[in-house]
């Protein structure tokens, strides 16, 4: 049943970033510590978004610029290497928390986003998407301010970023086999997730086409509060904290 479930979000995720370009990723890294253990959130987060990010970019193919990709390509490089040492450091149980706080973070400190938006270089920015996604799943929308204001059109905003998040998740990926993630352990939510996180892409991008929708954009910031006061409650309750 969590199986099915996960899919269906993943579907909903998938479709809502493929229309908007942002927070599907977010949303379900917060969702995720409801149905897998720790050991596992980050991991099968990475093999979903990779399919969905990567799927969305081929759908979109024809709008995606490979202009800044090399330099993004090489600061994830980097952050491969710097984060996925000190990733080996950091609890596992504490994950969640990081994931619940980073979402708040993301969604009410004007002083965190601009620190994040200020790092106008697509190098950086690959470095510092590696290195959050390995700790919290979904890395956020740092990309898209720089994107924007690149490209006015906003189909090749969407399908570029989607192609330069693929390449964080697939390193991040490669980052948990290396540390012993057996990922046939948990084969069926993944194959299932897969499989909603492609029919998502599919029909956000058919959508974004048609359909806009800016109320969405309105509402994700009170959908992703919600879920991460949730996640922070659950764990604080769990790690005995108080």
């Amino acid at each position: 049943m969590s199986e099915l479930l996960l899919s269906i979000i993943n579907f909903l995720t998938s479709t809502m970033t493929g229309i908007t370009g942002l927070g599907g990723g977010m949303i379900l890294a917060g969702v995720m510590p409801m149905f897998l253990p720790t050991v596992a959130i980050i991991p099968v987060h990475g093999a979903t978004q990779l399919a969905s990010n990567a799927s969305r970019a081929w759908f979109g193919r024809r709008h995606v610029d490979m202009t800044y990709i090399k330099p993004y390509l090489i600061g994830t490089l980097i952050g491969a290497v710097v984060f996925g040492i000190l990733v080996r450091f950091i609890k596992l149980d504490l994950i969640p928390l990081l994931i619940g706080f980073y979402i708040l973070l993301t969604q009410w400190s004007h002083k965190f986003n601009e620190l994040l938006k200020s790092f106008e270089n697509f190098g950086v920015i690959g470095f510092l998407q590696t290195g959050i996604g390995l700790f919290v799943g979904a890395p956020g929308p740092m990309h898209m301010p720089l994107l924007i204001k690149k490209y006015n059109d906003n189909h090749v905003v969407v399908s570029t970023a989607s192609a330069m998040i693929s390449i964080v998740h697939l390193i991040k990926l490669i980052m948990y086999v290396s540390m012993g993630f057996v990922f046939m352990d948990y084969w069926r939510v993944i194959v299932m997730m897969i499989i909603g996180a492609i029919i998502g892409s599919w029909v956000g991008t058919k959508l974004r086409h048609r359909m806009p929708m800016p109320w969405l954009k309105r509402i994700l910031p009170w959908l992703l509060t919600i879920i991460a006061i949730k996640i922070i409650a659950d764990n604080v309750i769990k790690l005995n904290f108080f």
